[in-house]
């Protein structure tokens, strides 16, 4: 055709209509930042495959959440780093732990802030596995009670929200109950309902220090060849009363997450994880990307799949490209 009615660059054409017609909306109201709590005072050491990425301790956590909630991040997702580690994680569920008293200083100091905790023991146990080890492999009805334990003590400390990333079968269950019982019936439970045995993981596993020992995750985490038993995860989640269901990784799962979103109508969270933020930093670093344009493509991409909410190591940097700050 030599003059089409339709001309679609009558709209790209003009800034302003462009804007108008955005199908694709991102604000800081859709980013939560993760954090690496450490053990010990005066701790701020960058993870080496994370540049702008710490661990911390306890004070430095704080200094960081007041920036957090003055660029308008919402929350919070803590990690932690214990003192000392054990066959079954003890430091996940003590009443001292780092994560309890993390959660406790920002609630103290920065109460606007909402807290949400990762729920999992593969920090805090001495072989690097997500659960307790038996014969070899983790023992998944052993670990929903260390589970249901750890995130009654981080609700105790007052964690606004939990969010097992262990991949047990039944931990939502375990969870659930236990918060009912304890009274905690109005604290969510945000599930990595649909998390991959992703390469993508390796520079947060620095960041944690939490690389297996012996073997690897396959036996509990996903398979990234599967596509129908992410929707099979999800409802099993979601039937056990999570409140918001998550996919993990983001960028390469972009068609799961899109899946999740049409078959579910639960509020939707994707983990833009280590490696792609990483990647993104070296690229940048190397003059080859312009990091501000390709991290807000990337978030716009997460959204446009279906994400209500952005776990991203990225959320400072986005949150000052959207407000000019």
């Amino acid at each position: 055709m030599s003059n089409p009615h339709f001309r679609a660059r009558r709209i790209r054409g003009n800034e302003t209509f462009r804007r108008m017609v955005r199908e694709t909306a991102l604000s800081t109201s859709d980013l939560v930042y993760p954090m690496f709590s450490a053990f010990g005072s005066g701790l701020r050491k960058e993870v080496s495959s994370m540049p702008g990425i710490h661990q911390q301790s306890i004070e430095h956590i704080v200094e960081e959440c007041h920036e957090v909630y003055g660029l308008g991040i919402p929350a919070v997702l803590l990690f932690g780093i214990p003192e000392s580690k054990d066959a079954v994680g003890s430091d996940a569920y003590s009443e001292s732990g780092i994560i309890q008293d993390t959660i406790r200083a920002i609630k103290r100091q920065v109460p606007g802030l909402a807290v949400i905790t990762d729920v999992c023991l593969c920090e805090y146990t001495d072989h690097g596995h997500c659960g307790v080890i038996v014969d070899g492999d983790v023992d998944n009805d052993a670990t929903l009670e260390l589970l249901a334990r750890e995130a009654l003590s981080h609700v105790k400390a007052g964690a606004d929200m939990v969010a097992p990333s262990d991949m047990m079968d039944g931990r939502v269950a375990a969870i659930r109950e236990r918060l009912d019982q304890n009274g905690y019936t109005t604290i969510p439970i945000m599930s990595y309902a649909v998390k991959y045995a992703s390469g993508y993981y390796g520079p947060f596993r620095e960041a944690a220090e939490s690389t297996p020992q012996f073997g690897d995750r396959r036996s509990y985490q996903m398979d990234p060849a599967n596509r129908l038993e992410a929707l099979r995860e999800a409802a099993a989640d979601i039937d056990e009363g999570a409140d918001i269901i998550m996919v993990k990784p983001g960028l390469p799962y972009l068609d799961i997450l899109r899946d999740l979103r049409n078959e579910f109508n639960l509020p939707l969270a994707v983990y833009n994880v280590s490696g792609e933020y990483s990647m993104i930093k070296a690229a940048a670093a190397n003059g080859w990307i312009d990091e501000e344009r390709v991290v807000l493509e990337t978030m716009t991409a997460f959204k446009r799949a279906g994400a209500d909410i952005i776990i991203t190591y990225h959320a400072k940097d986005v949150a000052r490209w959207l407000t000019g700050g």
